[in-house]
């Protein structure tokens, strides 16, 4: 299997669960997509304007999950695990049929996601994939909070940290490498909350779905939930999934290094809108040879097309 050319699932992808702010139960099916159709979500309870495409305009609220909007008004909320997996499997090309507004949380991280997408298999294509090359270095800050992209050789690399008051989550610091990690214990990862947030969450009319099954909790100097944390840096690297999966609503692979302290996807979305506003910023590439080494793949073999 040539890790250049489009990939869709191999057959389709059944899930159910509940959604972590709704409370309410949905159903989704992943189904194979054909090449250049990239990642499309359609709302299966509504019969008319219910395709969405989870694109970096159309992202309409960040608030502790990322949603996007069609020009219809039609929404799809946390999807940011999701689309982490599939980035993290390697799929171009899906079609999501959802029967609610949100995405399940099911365990709070995309492990699930993942272990499916695998079961079902992997299905490749003669179509080369296309990538976002970063040409400049892009900044966005808010007070304490920094993000940037840079041009990167031939990975996109993640440096996160993050910084809180709490003890027991401190501060955390992880850099991966996306096509070349061990991105395990970053798809395993859960999210999390402080304690004194929940009924807060609540009040906003959101977490209505929310327990110790698909949310670590942390009070004071402690986790609630039972298992313990599943690995050290859990709290960063669910901040890395978060990243991963808002970065891939530009719709391609990204060549770039991204540098984080204490974002979110807020932040993440208005580096990417930053980026795509302006064409010197990034150059879009189709690989034209089927299969090359991953050094040359900013060389010869790619043309570009934007």
């Amino acid at each position: 299997m040539s890790a250049l050319s489009q990939k869709t699932i191999n057959k389709t992808i059944l899930i159910s669960g509940i959604g972590l702010h709704t409370g309410q139960k949905v159903n989704i099916k992943i189904k194979p997509a054909e090449p250049n159709s990239g990642i499309v979500f359609k709302r299966i309870d509504l019969k008319n304007n219910n395709y969405v495409i989870p694109g970096v305009f159309n992202v309409t609220n960040t608030s502790f999950c990322t949603t996007v909007t069609n020009e219809f008004g039609v929404s799809v909320s946390t999807i940011e695990h999701l689309m982490g997996a599939l980035f993290c499997t390697g799929i171009d090309n899906a079609l999501i049929e959802i029967d609610s507004q949100e995405v399940p949380i099911l365990d709070g991280s995309a492990k699930q996601f993942v272990e499916n997408i695998n079961l079902s298999g992997i299905r490749d294509s003669n179509v080369p994939i296309k990538i976002i090359k970063i040409e400049k270095k892009v900044s966005i800050s808010d007070g304490d909070k920094f993000i940037s992209i840079e041009p990167n050789k031939i990975s996109l690399d993640i440096d996160f940290e993050i910084k809180y008051k709490n003890e027991f989550i401190g501060n955390q610091r992880n850099a991966v490498n996306v096509y070349e990690s061990d991105l395990s214990e970053i798809y395993n990862s859960r999210t999390f909350c402080l304690y004194e947030d929940v009924e807060k969450l609540k009040k906003m009319n959101l977490a209505r779905g929310g327990t110790l099954e698909n949310a670590i909790v942390v009070k004071e100097n402690k986790i609630l939930n039972n298992e313990g944390l599943r690995n050290k840096k859990e709290f960063v690297n669910h901040k890395i999934l978060d990243c991963i999966g808002d970065l891939y609503q530009c719709g391609y692979k990204i060549i770039g290094k991204v540098i984080c302290s204490q974002g979110g996807h807020n932040l993440t979305n208005k580096l990417l809108r930053s980026v795509l506003e302006n064409k010197d910023n990034f150059t879009v590439l189709e690989i034209k040879e089927k299969n090359i080494p991953h050094s040359l793949i900013n060389r010869k073999y790619l043309r570009s097309i934007a």
